[in-house]
């Protein structure tokens, strides 16, 4: 029986890794779709989005299931918990790329971005699908070292939000509020997504070590 059970756990991390891996692929084409002004791999991210909601569904469902039945405890609890958590920051991944495909969308056949500001969204797209496969790899392994350094490319997202921030806001601006809002708005999804899969990561080391990292009994 406990066998069975803890297939029934390796199962739930496959779950939740499909799901990054399904994150990370939307984002990769929203950004794509935000650069290229692509119709297309908009609208697919656009469309495929119901399949990140009824994934994270669908792991509830069974984490659900596996506390009702099973009545976990110690680590095996932390495991369930933390894919119910780890299944709604990877909702809202799915739902800021959605956003950046709805952003391309809105504006097409005109690019939303000025030429400019192209690179750093180039840059935060390459750093939001990295986070996302590297979150994969960490749900999978339980590496904690390897969930602690998602906080290192959290902060690579945060240093071209903040250089992004301060080219909308110059007063040499030329392009106009239009413009400047947009701009704002799709760099704060970006940083967003990788807000989430850190997050993502702090679940993991929480299943492992039992404590939360930021935590007051965290001692790392």
């Amino acid at each position: 029986m406990r066998e069975a059970y803890h297939v029934e756990l390796a199962q739930l991390a496959d779950e939740l890794a499909g799901m990054c891996s399904m994150v990370g692929d939307a984002m990769e084409l929203a950004t794509r779709a935000l650069l290229d002004a692509d119709l297309a791999l908009a609208e697919q991210v656009i469309g495929d989005d119901a399949k990140v909601d009824e994934a994270r569904a669908a792991c509830e469902e069974h984490a659900y299931a596996l506390l009702a039945l099973q009545a976990p405890v110690a680590t095996d609890l932390r495991t369930v918990l933390a894919a119910i958590h780890a299944s709604e920051s990877l909702e809202r991944m799915g739902d800021l790329a959605l956003h950046v495909a709805k952003a391309a969308r809105r504006r097409h056949p005109q690019g939303v971005l000025p030429d400019s500001v192209r690179p750093y969204f180039a840059e935060m797209g390459r750093v939001a699908v990295a986070l996302a496969r590297q979150a994969e790899q960490v749900i999978l392994s339980k590496n904690i070292e390897q969930a602690r350094s998602l906080e290192d490319a959290d902060d690579e997202m945060d240093d071209l939000h903040r250089h992004l921030f301060s080219v909308t806001m110059d007063r040499e601006w030329p392009h106009g509020v239009a413009a400047a809002v947009d701009v704002t708005l799709l760099g704060r999804f970006y940083e967003r997504f990788a807000d989430h899969a850190v997050s993502v990561g702090k679940r993991v080391v929480f299943v492992v070590t039992g404590r939360m990292p930021g935590s007051p009994h965290d001692d790392a």
